[in-house]
């Protein structure tokens, strides 16, 4: 089977009337003999499995990189079922055989077919999806897989929900820690400027673009962004200054373009994080872009030349466009009036830079090998964890209710400071990282270590309120112990 992408260029030689509907770079599956139906029977499962993925913007997968991991989930997974003799739309009994035999497949065959538990579970939720639309659409008289009903309790109120039991046993979510605490965060950020965990110069190290990794990554610290959104943004997109360093954090509207499911949101950032960022691009990333050449290459299609930039928009190949609507494949071939790559981040030679995965983990692999053993491994999400944690600390111990205290009287944004003294916390974590719902962010802290956080604000709380110290909680702790032991508990 072949999987192929869309593309509608030089659709008007196609004999055909209109232009088609498919989305640009959707996924198409092929039959190695080039067929998708045999005669006026049936289609075959691959034009099944493309008007599956056709869908997929209308339901709920509006991401190109999502469209392609689902059609490479079910491409390998029919596959597999035809190396065994089974149908894509086989026997219940039959799909079950084969979905046995392919779950050892992937767990202890061949090296490079194994999955780990995580991407398992995630093609399992795939199939899962593709089959019950196949069932609803009639293309379909069976699924392999077997649910279990359970009940999801929130805020009190609780719904039925399906589980499917094709995923493997995996340790609870809080056994392995994702973020960087603050020690290590450090590490890493003075990692990115290449220097030792003291402060001062690695002379063992000479890395380059160290003034851009270190405002990029403080900028990915100090928002929670993901990889995709920072990588894409562009100069004029970043927000100002303000005229002097607050403690406040300032707000950082995040374009529908570059976010999750395309969905315009605001973060906020640190006047430090901000300030670094905008000395990278007046200084070095002038110096390195400015009456650059560089130009996109062919394969990623025609340049698209700025001018008459602002913080809204710019005109592009002479049309006036919001920065809003463009995508990242889109702002990857921006071309800069003064030359040179649109995107926040340049290389050498004025193009974009997006190997950021790259940057972050060689810089863990340093600390790790030169200075710290314990350092763990850094991707960019990890940084938005790190975020997530921290931010969620201050909400909790009242730092930013305190900030804005200390700002009341001042020229800072007063609905800002508002939501900050009264908003819960959860829900200033959900807006911030752009969930849709505050469901997602308690199940999304739930695999982070939010445990120790509270436990010390409450600890802080009373001690501040002069409600208890530190010996006569451990006093009162002990004795609670020593009740269990009279009562015979232990």
């Amino acid at each position: 089977m072949i999987l192929n992408f869309f593309s509608s260029r030089g659709w008007q030689s196609w004999d055909i009337e209109h232009r088609p509907l498919i989305p640009e770079g959707m996924p198409v599956l092929v039959d190695d003999d080039l067929c998708f139906e045999d005669g006026p029977a049936a289609p075959r499962p691959a034009a099944v499995v493309n008007r599956w993925l056709r869908e997929l913007p209308a339901s709920g997968a509006p991401a190109p990189s999502s469209w392609e991991n689902y059609a490479r989930a079910v491409k390998e997974w029919t596959e597999f079922l035809a190396e065994h003799g089974v149908g894509l739309f086989d026997s219940r009994e039959r799909l079950k055989s084969g979905l046995s035999r392919y779950a050892e497949h992937r767990a202890a065959g061949p090296l490079k077919a194994r999955f780990v538990a995580a991407t398992w579970g995630q093609h399992m939720s795939i199939l899962s999806l593709f089959y019950r639309w196949a069932i609803a659409e009639g293309y379909a008289q069976a699924e392999p897989f077997t649910y279990r009903s359970a009940r999801a309790l929130f805020n009190g109120t609780g719904r039925e929900v399906r589980v499917n039991l094709a995923v493997r046993r995996t340790p609870k979510p809080h056994v392995t820690i994702k973020y960087l605490e603050p020690d290590f965060t450090e590490l890493f950020r003075r990692g990115l400027r290449g220097l030792a965990p003291d402060g001062s110069d690695d002379n063992g190290y000479r890395g380059r673009e160290l003034v851009r990794n270190a405002a990029v990554g403080d900028l990915a610290l100090a928002t929670g962004m993901r990889l995709q959104e920072f990588t894409f943004l562009l100069p004029w997109e970043i927000p100002a200054l303000p005229p002097e360093p607050t403690v406040v954090p300032i707000p950082f509207p995040l374009p529908a373009g570059v976010t999750k499911g395309r969905k315009f949101r605001i973060t906020w950032t640190s006047y430090e994080a901000l300030a670094a960022v905008h000395d990278y691009v007046e200084l070095d990333r002038a110096a390195t872009a400015e009456g650059s050449r560089w130009r996109p290459p062919r394969r990623w299609g025609e340049p698209l030349m700025v001018s008459d930039p602002d913080a809204r928009g710019g005109r592009i190949n002479g049309v006036r466009r919001p920065w809003e609507s463009l995508s990242p494949p889109e702002r990857r071939r921006l071309v800069a009036p003064d030359g040179g790559s649109c995107l926040l981040a340049v290389k050498n030679g004025g193009g974009p830079f997006t190997a950021w995965a790259t940057v972050f983990e060689r810089t863990a692999d340093r600390i790790r090998t030169r200075f710290e053993p314990r350092f763990p491994h850094v991707y960019p999400h990890r940084l938005r964890h790190t975020f997530s944690m921290r931010t969620l600390e201050y909400l909790v111990t009242g730092h930013y209710r305190q900030a804005a205290k200390l700002v009341r009287d001042t020229d800072a944004d007063a609905a800002l400071v508002f939501y900050l003294s009264k908003a819960d916390p959860l829900l200033v974590l959900r807006d911030l990282l752009g969930h849709s719902t505050v469901l997602t962010t308690e199940k999304y802290l739930r695999r982070l270590d939010t445990t120790r956080i509270y436990r010390e604000a409450y600890e802080g709380a009373g001690a501040a309120a002069g409600l208890t110290d530190d010996a006569a909680a451990e006093h009162e702790a002990e004795a609670e112990f020593c009740d269990e032991i009279e009562d015979g508990a232990v």
